[in-house]
């Protein structure tokens, strides 16, 4: 058992501590042994002596879940089947099964897995502690967040383990994962949390990140704390070999429960709606906007029938809390306005023109069709007219130029036609883009965006101007420096 240490200063006791513990680990050995900690702190625990009471008690909950799902199978390869799978399946058929894990929530057979695990299946089983086979019912399930919740019958009462409180799970506490890695059931591993709010990827992740060997069939499965509840759902692993290397992530708990609530209600997951195009708040708006450091989301853009533009929030705002939290950045607000109850009106706190200002907006329903992907781009071609100024070569549109950049009718603004590779302000401009708008003052020729960049800048070299782009058909505002003079 690990004693209550820490690493010392330096001092000498500290570095012969760290002297023996590298001999120690020069040697292959396990070992802790930095001496001249201070006392852990009071709800800090070390690791028990032994799992096997804690394991003993949960892994009747796990269950382990296998599907079957008929693909197409191209005729040359029927040869490879034997002839009982010959018999059993039409031509240009194949049978494929998957394996993962899951876990008792409800006595009365309430089942939570990974989506992905019983995405797309034909049949769903469900194998209990004990060996007993089940077909299982889908509920519902939440692509977004990986999470699904089945059904069993069964003529017994289940074990079951709770959900519990994710957020008072902290690094470095220790975690123990059961599930049917390679189709091992009953597999258990231990580690410790390693990491929190974990991305990669997902529109909500938060993922919690942990050292215990998570593998293939681990998904869905459970990951405990030493109180015997359910923290997280293990989801995925960062892997070269396809084998743990001591990178899993589960999905928190909290998140969980609230995806595992709509369901049950509704059958699906609802989740709240500003109907806003955001995006980050650069060291160069964060500048212009008067902020301490970058934080909140800024709104360049609103969707239809928006909640938030309803309320009166305008483009070029910066939304710094939400309902009275904190928001840091994009990922924090999107998460807590899809927390949100549908229908509740928050106050949400804005920095608009260097104020603040707060906003009563009465939260939306999300639909899957109200999210879109606004990654497109124009298709640039080379067009050597235009007006230069600040490293930009700048033209109106015509109908010409909106048919050379396939350009929209309802574009309006300046079009960049060319930028000085060279200028400070290459990394954020590109040719293609519609300049809609300078220091939130719309634009219409090229001398209008000239002028108000000379404006902004003439108390000030290498001052930061807030420039609004269409880019694509998505707003964007970026914060360039440009120098004090035109430089034609």
């Amino acid at each position: 058992m690990i004693g209550e240490t820490s690493i010392a200063g330096e001092d000498r006791v500290g570095r012969a501590a760290f002297g023996r513990t590298a001999r120690l680990a020069r040697a292959g050995l396990v070992a802790m042994a930095l001496a001249g900690l201070s006392a852990a702190p009071a709800m800090a625990r070390a690791a028990p002596d032994s799992f096997a009471d804690i394991v003993q008690t949960l892994t009747p909950a796990v269950v382990h879940v296998s599907t079957t799902q008929t693909v197409p199978m191209a005729r040359g390869g029927m040869e490879e089947l034997d002839e009982l799978f010959r018999d059993l399946l039409p031509p240009g058929e194949a049978k494929r099964t998957s394996l993962g894990s899951g876990f008792v929530i409800d006595p009365k057979g309430i089942i939570v897995t990974n989506n992905h695990v019983i995405d797309k299946a034909d049949e769903i089983t469900v194998t209990l502690d004990h060996g007993e086979k089940l077909p299982a019912e889908i509920i519902g399930r939440d692509v977004s967040t990986d999470i699904a919740v089945l059904r069993v019958q069964s003529k017994r009462q289940l074990p079951y383990v709770k959900l519990g409180n994710s957020d008072g799970a902290r690094v470095g506490d220790w975690v123990v994962a059961i599930g049917n890695p390679f189709n091992l059931g009953g597999t258990v591993t231990a580690g410790i949390i390693s990491a929190r709010n974990r991305e990669i990827g997902g529109r909500y992740d938060d993922y919690i990140q942990t050292d215990a060997s998570i593998n293939r069939g681990n998904s869905g499965g459970p990951l405990f704390n030493l109180e015997g509840e359910v923290i997280g759902v293990n989801t995925a692993i960062f892997s070269q070999t396809g084998g743990s290397i001591g990178i899993g992530f589960a999905v928190p708990s909290n998140l969980v429960k609230r995806v595992v609530d709509q369901i049950m209600e509704f059958g699906e997951t609802r989740r709240g709606w500003l109907g806003v195009t955001i995006q980050e708040v650069t060291p160069e708006i964060a500048e212009i906007a008067g902020l301490d450091k970058p934080r909140g989301a800024m709104v360049s853009g609103f969707a239809d029938k928006s909640p938030a533009r309803e309320a009166g929030m305008e483009r070029g705002d910066i939304i710094v809390k939400f309902d009275g939290r904190e928001v840091a950045d994009i990922r924090t607000l999107v998460r807590v306005v899809a927390d949100t109850k549908i229908g509740a009106a928050v106050p949400v706190e804005i920095v608009r023109e260097g104020k603040s200002k707060t906003i009563k907006v009465t939260v939306g329903q999300l639909e899957e069709e109200k999210v879109s992907d606004a990654s497109g781009t124009p298709d640039l071609k080379k067009f050597s007219g235009g007006e230069k100024g600040y490293g930009l070569t700048l033209s109106e549109l015509t109908p010409k130029l909106r048919e050379r950049f396939n350009l929209p009718e309802d574009a309006n603004g300046v079009l960049v036609t060319d930028v000085d590779p060279d200028s400070p302000i290459a990394n954020d401009v590109h040719p293609g883009d519609v300049i809609v708008e300078v220091a939130q003052k719309e634009v219409a020729k090229p001398k209008d965006v000239f002028d108000r960049m000379e404006s902004e800048t003439k108390d000030k070299a290498n001052k930061p101007v807030l420039i609004l782009l269409d880019r694509g058909g998505s707003m964007l505002f970026v914060g360039v420096r440009v120098e004090n003079s035109r430089n034609d």
